[in-house]
C-alpha cells in the first residue's frame, strides 16, 4: 500500500539529508500564536532565509518574492495554532521552489486524525506528463479503474488541485512536485479540505466518454482492508537490498539506500554495507557475470560514503559526486554546523571541523569552494563488465548522485525515466529555528554541481528511455524489458558475446 511505502521514502528523505521532525505532543500544535508574534517569525523566517540561503531567488525574481511576503503578511490578522502558523510558513519557504528549502509537515496531527478514524481521499495517483491517473484504488468503488485518468475532483480540473496543494511542497520543478504528491496527495488534499465525506469524480479511460461518479472518504482500517482484497501487483521495495545473477551473464544489484537499514541506531556506519557489496560483486566475478543492473528505482538515497565503495568495484577512474561544492558563509550555517560539533565533543575532526574553520575564515554572505576529494577505483578483483543503472522518478538524493557519476564519469548506461530530483542543486541542508515559535526551518547551505560541471538545475535523463507503466501486473515489466534488450543481438553482436546468455 502506497502509505507505507510513502512513510518509509519521505521518513528516509527527511532523516537523511540532516533533518529531524519536531518532538512536540499533538496538543503543542493546537497552542495559540498571537498576531505580533506571528508577523514577527515571519519576518524572521523571510530575512534567515535570504541570509543563508546561496541563492533564494534563483528561481522566483527578489520583487516577487517580496510581493508575496506583503500578502502572507496582511494576511496574518488573527492568532494563529503552531499547526496552522507551521503550515503556512511552509508555504512561503516552499514559495522559492527550491526542494531543500522547506518546513517540515507536522506528520503527528495526521497521523492522529487517521488514528480516530478521520477519513481521507482513499486514491494514490499517478502523474504522467501533467495527466492525472489513478494509481492506486482504495475506494473499494468498483466503478473506478487503476489507470483511468481523472479530470476532475468536486468539479475542479485535477491540473488546479495539483497546482493547488502544490503550494504546501517545497520543489524546484512541477515535475518533482509530482512525484512527491504521488505519496502523499490525500494528506494535502486534506490539509486543504478538512474531514470531506465524499469526493465526486470525473474520470474517463482511453476509450470511454467521461463518466462522474461519487466516492466515499475512507478510514485508515478501511484503506487497509480494500488493499488486502485487490490482486497481487508488483511493487519496488524501498528499503530492501537484493543480488543475484538473472541469467549465466548477467547480474543484477538493489543495493537499497545508501544507510544503514541493518541497524538504523548508527545510521552512518557503512560496514555492514560494504560486507553486502564485496560478497555481491565478488559472486559476480565469480560467476562470468559480464553485464550488470545496478538498480536504484524507487531508492530514497542517503550518504556517498556508501554509495562511492559500490561505484569503485566498477570505476575505471578517480571520482567524485561534485565538480564543485559551494558553501554559503552565514550564521545560520555556522550555528547549524556547531550544534552538530557540540553534539560530537570528542571528536577532533572530520567535516563538521573543516566547515567551522571555513565559517570562522570567510565573510558572512561569501561562497567558499569546499574541495571534494576523489575516490580511487579498487584494485583487482573488480568488475570489468558493462554496468547498466536504472533509475525512475522517485529515485532521490545520493542515488541520483551514483546515476550523474556513472553517466558523466562513462562507467555505464543510464536506463528508464528521468530522475524528477537534480544532479546538479541547492543541497546539503542545515537547520535554524524561529525565536518565539521555535518553527525549525530547514535550507541548503551549498550549491552542488553535478560532476560534469552542467551548473543547470535538472535531474539525471536516461541514456536509454525505459518508461514505468501506469497500470502494474505481477510482473517487473521495466526489469523484463531491459534483459530482452542486454539479450538482444544488437548488444552482443557489439561486444563479440554470445547471444544466448
Amino acid at each position: 500500500m502506497k502509505t507505507l511505502l510513502s512513510n518509509l521514502l519521505m521518513s528516509a528523505i527527511i532523516t537523511f539529508s540532516g533533518i529531524s521532525l519536531a518532538q512536540e505532543s499533538v496538543d503543542d500544535w493546537n497552542k495559540m500564536i498571537p498576531v505580533n508574534v506571528l508577523k514577527s517569525d515571519l519576518g524572521l523566517l523571510y530575512s534567515r532565509l535570504v541570509r543563508a540561503h546561496p541563492d533564494l531567488y534563483v528561481h522566483r525574481p527578489k520583487a516577487e518574492y517580496d510581493k508575496f511576503y506583503t500578502q502572507v503578511l496582511k494576511s496574518i490578522d488573527r492568532p494563529l495554532s503552531l499547526f496552522d502558523t507551521q503550515i503556512l510558513f511552509q508555504k512561503f519557504a516552499a514559495f522559492g521552489d527550491i526542494a531543500h528549502s522547506r518546513i517540515e509537515f507536522p506528520e503527528q496531527v495526521f497521523r492522529r486524525f487517521r488514528a480516530e478514524n478521520g477519513r481521507i481521499f482513499p486514491i494514490y495517483l499517478r502523474i504522467v506528463k501533467g495527466r492525472t491517473y489513478v494509481g492506486e484504488n482504495y475506494s473499494n468503488d468498483q466503478n473506478v479503474k487503476v489507470g483511468d485518468e481523472i479530470l476532475e475532483l468536486n468539479g475542479i480540473p485535477l491540473s488546479d488541485w495539483l497546482a493547488r496543494v502544490a503550494t504546501n511542497v517545497s520543489a524546484d520543478t512541477a515535475y518533482i512536485a509530482h512525484s512527491l504528491l504521488e505519496f502523499t496527495f490525500p494528506k494535502y488534499l486534506w490539509l486543504e479540505l478538512g474531514g470531506q465525506g465524499s469526493f465526486e469524480l470525473l474520470l474517463r479511460t482511453a476509450t470511454d466518454e467521461p463518466r462522474s461518479l461519487n466516492i466515499f472518504a475512507r478510514t485508515q482500517s478501511e484503506m487497509q482492508a480494500a488493499a488486502l482484497k485487490q490482486p497481487k501487483s508488483f511493487s519496488l521495495s524501498s528499503d530492501k537490498r537484493a543480488s543475484e545473477m538473472l541469467s549465466p551473464k548477467i547480474a543484477y544489484l538493489r543495493p537499497g539506500p545508501f544507510y544503514n537499514i541493518e541497524n538504523p541506531t548508527s545510521a552512518w556506519d557503512n560496514a555492514s554495507f560494504i560486507d553486502f557489496i564485496d560478497t555481491a560483486f565478488m559472486s559476480f566475478t565469480k560467476n562470468g557475470a559480464e553485464k550488470l543492473i545496478i538498480d536504484l528505482r524507487t531508492n530514497p538515497g542517503g550518504d556517498n560514503s556508501f554509495s562511492d565503495h559500490m561505484l569503485a568495484w566498477f570505476a575505471d577512474q578517480p571520482f567524485r559526486f561534485a565538480s564543485e561544492f559551494l558553501i554559503k558563509s552565514s550564521d545560520e550555517a555556522a550555528a547549524s554546523n556547531q550544534q552538530r560539533l557540540d553534539s560530537n565533543p570528542d571528536a577532533t575532526e572530520g567535516i563538521s571541523h573543516l566547515f567551522a574553520k571555513k565559517y570562522a575564515e570567510v565573510p558572512r554572505g561569501e561562497l567558499f569552494s569546499f574541495e571534494i576529494p576523489y575516490v580511487q577505483p579498487l584494485n583487482e578483483p573488480r568488475f570489468h563488465g558493462e554496468v547498466y543503472v536504472l533509475i525512475n522518478r522517485h529515485s532521490y538524493s545520493n542515488a541520483v548522485n551514483v546515476a550523474a557519476i556513472v553517466q558523466d564519469y562513462n562507467f555505464g548506461t543510464i536506463v528508464g525515466e528521468k530522475t524528477s530530483d537534480m544532479a546538479t542543486t541547492y543541497g546539503a541542508m542545515e537547520t535554524f529555528q524561529l525565536d518565539a515559535t521555535g518553527i525549525s526551518v530547514n535550507f541548503p547551505k551549498a550549491h552542488i554541481i553535478r560532476p560534469s560541471g552542467d551548473k543547470h538545475s535538472d535531474g539525471v535523463a536516461p541514456d536509454e528511455p525505459l518508461e514505468t507503466p501506469i497500470i502494474s501486473n505481477q510482473e517487473d515489466v521495466v526489469l523484463e524489458e531491459l534483459l530482452l534488450r542486454l539479450k538482444s543481438e544488437k548488444y552482443y553482436q557489439s561486444n563479440n558475446i554470445d547471444s544466448h546468455p
